[in-house]
């Protein structure tokens, strides 16, 4: 696992990671990569509201709107948070989650 810093860019509004693919924003790469595995806020790791949504609509036992409510949960964990916490060890770059 590995840690990768939040880079802010206040005038454009975006928050940016450094990844084996570059630099890539956390809304549009992060929050669909299955090497996502948490955000953290403060001293605490959180982990990805995605997975969880995702696992449960697979298994059936949750409705589709989960997803959209985990990817907003995400959105807002993003703005509070510092850095993403990564499983791609290996390097990969993105890969989609669904």
């Amino acid at each position: 696992m590995k840690t990768l810093e939040f880079h802010r860019d206040e005038k454009k509004g975006r928050v940016t990671v450094s990844c084996a693919d570059g630099e890539v924003s956390v809304y549009s790469h992060c929050a669909y990569c299955k090497h996502c595995k948490g955000i953290w806020v403060g001293k605490r790791m959180t982990p990805t509201p995605q997975a969880q949504a995702f696992s449960d609509i697979r298994r059936g036992t949750a409705p589709d709107e989960n997803l959209m409510n985990a990817a907003m949960m995400f959105n807002t964990l993003i703005r509070d948070g510092s850095a993403i916490e990564c499983d791609d060890d290996a390097n990969e770059g993105y890969h989609t989650r669904y």
